[in-house]
C-alpha cells in the first residue's frame, strides 16, 4: 500500500510534461503563421509600392524604350533611378523629348498628342522648330542633300522618320537622322493607310512642344532653298499650306460618297496635294479629329484616295482661315496618270531648279504677294543627288 502515492506522482508528471510539450508545439505555430502572414503582407505593399512607381513613371515618361539600352544610352525609363540620371519629371524632358521610341497605339498616340495648355505663356524659354516628317518606304537615298541643308541649324529643327516597321537608317550616329524613325505600321499606296501614316507622323511631332510648323516630305523631295529662308518663310506665315480646291470632275467630286451625308455634303468636298505644311493649331485639330476620319476611312475607297481628299476637306469645313489653299511642294503632273513626272540625273540642270524656285507668277503670303511659292520639289530619283549636290551651293543657297 505504500507504493500507491508514488505511481500517482509518476501519472501526474507524465501529464504535466506532455501538456507543456502541446503549448510548446501550439506557441510555435502560432509564431510560424504569424511570420507567414507578415511576410505575406509586407510583400503585398511592397508589390503595389513598385507598381505604382512604374505607373507614375509610365505616364510621365511616354518614351519607355529598351531598358538595358535607354539605361546606357541615358534616357529616363521605368526602371531608371531617375534621380541618379536625369529628373524625370523636369520640365525640359516633358516639352522636349530626346527619345521617340515609344510602345502607345495609335489611339493613346493621338490622345497624348493632343493635349494643349491652357497657359499662353511658356514657362521656359521656347525656340520654335519645324518638323520635318519623312514618309518613306525605306531608305533615303537623297540624305546627303538634306544633312547639307540641315547642317548648322540643330536647334531649329526636327526630324521624323515613318519607313516599313523595323526600318533603321544606315546612318552615323552624327547624322541628324541617326535615330529619328517613329514606331510604324505597313502602308499600301492608294488606301486610307497612307493618310493613317501621316497623321502618326504627326502625332509623334506635337509630342515635342518645341514644333511648331510641320512638312511632310517623302524620300523623292528636295529643298529649293536654304534653311534659313525656308525656317523664315515657314515660321513668320499667318497660314498653312494645304492645297484644297473644288474639281469638279470624275476625279474630285465624282469621288465623293453620298453615304458621308449628313456630315459631309457635296459642295464642302475638296481635292488637294498630299504633301503639306502645317501650323501647331492645325496639326493638333487633325489628331484630334475623329467622326470626320472615320468617314474617309469607311466610305472613301479606290477610286478615293484619302490623302488627297480628307485634309482639304476637313480643313476647307473648319479651318479655311487659317489655310492658304495652296502647297509649298512643286510638283509636275504634265505627263498625266496616277504619278508626277520624275527628274534624274540628265534632267539637273541650274536653269531647271532656277525654274522651280521663280515660276514667275507671285503667290499669296499673309497680306501681301512673294515671289517665293515653292520651298520643296518632287519627284527626283537617286541619280540626282550628285548634280543636285555641286548646284546645292551655288543656286539653292546651303
Amino acid at each position: 500500500m505504500k507504493g500507491m502515492p508514488r505511481s500517482r506522482d509518476k501519472d501526474d508528471s507524465e501529464k504535466h510534461m506532455g501538456l507543456l510539450k502541446l503549448v510548446q508545439i501550439l506557441s510555435f505555430l502560432v509564431v510560424f503563421v504569424a511570420g507567414v502572414v507578415f511576410g505575406l503582407v509586407t510583400t503585398s505593399h511592397f508589390s503595389q509600392h513598385v507598381v505604382s512607381k512604374a505607373e507614375i513613371y509610365s505616364f510621365i515618361n511616354h518614351f519607355s524604350a529598351d531598358a538595358p539600352e535607354a539605361v546606357k544610352n541615358g534616357n529616363c525609363t521605368v526602371v531608371k533611378d531617375c534621380n541618379k540620371v536625369e529628373d524625370c519629371l523636369s520640365m525640359n524632358s516633358f516639352v522636349r523629348p530626346k527619345n521617340i521610341t515609344h510602345y502607345m497605339s495609335d489611339d493613346e498616340l493621338f490622345w497624348r498628342a493632343s493635349m494643349v495648355p491652357t497657359k499662353e505663356e511658356f514657362p521656359y524659354n521656347r525656340v520654335p522648330k519645324v518638323a520635318f516628317m519623312f514618309l518613306t518606304r525605306g531608305p533615303l537615298p537623297l540624305l546627303p542633300l538634306w544633312e547639307k541643308f540641315f547642317q548648322g541649324h540643330e536647334k531649329l529643327f526636327s526630324i521624323y522618320v515613318h519607313a516599313v516597321p523595323g526600318f533603321k537608317l544606315n546612318v552615323s550616329s552624327t547624322s541628324p537622322f541617326y535615330g529619328r524613325e517613329i514606331p510604324s505600321q505597313k502602308v499600301h499606296w492608294g488606301t486610307v493607310t497612307l493618310a493613317d501614316a501621316e497623321k502618326r507622323l504627326l502625332a509623334n511631332a506635337l509630342l515635342d512642344f518645341s514644333n511648331e510648323r510641320f512638312v511632310l516630305v517623302s524620300e523623292s523631295c528636295i529643298p529649293v532653298y536654304n534653311f534659313s529662308t525656308v525656317y523664315k518663310y515657314l515660321i513668320r506665315s499667318a497660314h498653312s499650306f494645304v492645297e484644297s480646291y473644288d474639281e469638279p470632275t470624275r476625279y474630285g467630286r465624282g469621288r465623293y460618297s453620298r453615304r458621308m451625308l449628313p456630315d459631309i455634303k457635296l459642295y464642302q468636298w475638296r481635292k488637294g496635294s498630299q504633301w503639306f505644311e502645317l501650323n501647331r493649331a492645325l496639326a493638333v485639330y487633325i489628331v484630334s479629329d475623329i467622326k470626320y476620319y472615320t468617314l474617309f476611312k469607311k466610305y472613301c475607297l479606290p477610286a478615293c484616295y484619302p490623302d488627297e481628299h480628307y485634309l482639304p476637306t476637313f480643313i476647307n469645313m473648319f479651318h479655311g482661315s487659317l489655310n492658304s489653299n495652296r502647297t509649298v511642294t512643286w510638283v509636275d503632273w504634265s505627263i498625266g496618270g496616277p504619278h508626277p513626272v520624275t527628274y534624274g540625273e540628265a534632267n539637273i540642270t541650274k536653269e531647271f531648279i532656277q525654274s522651280i524656285r521663280s515660276k514667275g507668277t507671285p503667290c499669296q503670303y499673309n497680306l501681301g504677294t512673294t515671289s517665293i511659292c515653292y520651298l520643296f520639289a518632287r519627284k527626283f530619283a537617286p541619280s540626282a543627288l550628285e548634280p543636285l549636290l555641286n548646284l546645292s551651293s551655288s543656286v539653292m543657297g546651303f
